[in-house]
């Protein structure tokens, strides 16, 4: 019979509380700033984060998860009696997390050709960030509650992530500037007359998808093109980081236009964070 486990790292933004409550394993990211390095989720949280995010003059920048980490996760779940471990890793075009956990996975075979005969690693490349894998990374984890195989939970997790749509606008462009999100150009020009990107990934690449006059209309276009794209009775997830006014606008736009409230709400996360600032909204959702 199987036993499966369910992990991701840390910028899958899952809130603590949900990750304990549905048995996640959260292997966490590193921030490097100013010489010192805090393990994303443990060292620093996303508060403490948007105070060294605020009045820094080059941004921090983070690392992956590490090879010996990933080991140190696989023996873990081997001696407890797993025999299914599926990981949702960070998008591969990113830090080189997707990386390391396919390297891991290798040696560990190596190491102990024995494992091969009573424990299966399944790595899933998200292609994404934040919740948009966060959100089916924690419905899998409630599949295996209920009793799912090992093929249905991977199932669902890949054909979510297929159609897995995040959409952020920064309110301030100063860390998207810096991050080369947006160009300096642009976002100069953006500040002068007020223009937000609503920003995306596709395949792994940063892209904007439009733009909007204001914060009043920022969270508009959100919820607009949440209604135009979503699948209808899906879960979908709202992010925010210190605006609190453009958060609690988009929340009350969401609950007049969409069918259910969301699964989760939650605080942009530290490497997210990096990219979009602290002062933004978001919402995640499946199309």
């Amino acid at each position: 019979m199987s036993k499966i486990k369910i992990a991701t790292d840390s910028t899958a933004d899952i809130p603590k509380d949900l990750c304990e409550k549905w048995n996640i394993s959260v292997l966490p990211l590193t921030i490097i700033y100013e010489g010192k390095e805090y393990r994303d989720g443990i060292d620093v949280s996303p508060q403490s984060f948007y105070e060294i995010l605020d009045s820094a003059e080059r941004l921090p920048t983070s690392s992956q998860v590490t090879v010996n980490m990933y080991t140190e996760l696989f023996q873990r779940c081997r001696e407890e009696g797993y025999t299914d471990l599926i990981h949702v890793a960070l998008n591969s075009k990113g830090p080189g997390t997707y990386q390391a956990a396919e390297l891991a996975k290798s040696l560990f075979y190596e190491s102990q050709p024995e494992a091969n005969q009573d424990f299966r690693i399944h790595i899933i490349d998200c292609k994404t960030y934040s919740m948009a894998y966060g959100l089916p990374v924690l419905e899998g984890a409630q599949m295996v509650c209920r009793g799912a195989s090992v093929e249905e939970v991977i199932d669902h997790i890949e054909e979510w992530l297929m159609h897995t749509r995040p959409v952020f606008v920064p309110l301030n462009l100063k860390c998207v500037k810096k991050s080369g999100r947006v160009s300096a150009a642009a976002a100069f020009v953006g500040d002068m007359i007020g223009l937000k990107p609503l920003i995306t990934f596709e395949d792994g690449e940063a892209k904007i998808i439009a733009k909007a006059r204001g914060e009043n209309n920022a969270s508009s276009a959100l919820v607009e093109r949440c209604v135009s794209e979503r699948r209808p009775g899906t879960n979908y997830a709202l992010v925010y980081g210190n605006n609190s006014a453009a958060f609690a606008k988009l929340k009350s736009a969401c609950a007049e236009a969409l069918d259910c409230p969301p699964l989760v709400e939650y605080q942009v996360g530290c490497v997210i964070g990096i990219n979009t600032g602290p002062d933004m909204v978001g919402i995640l959702y499946r199309t």
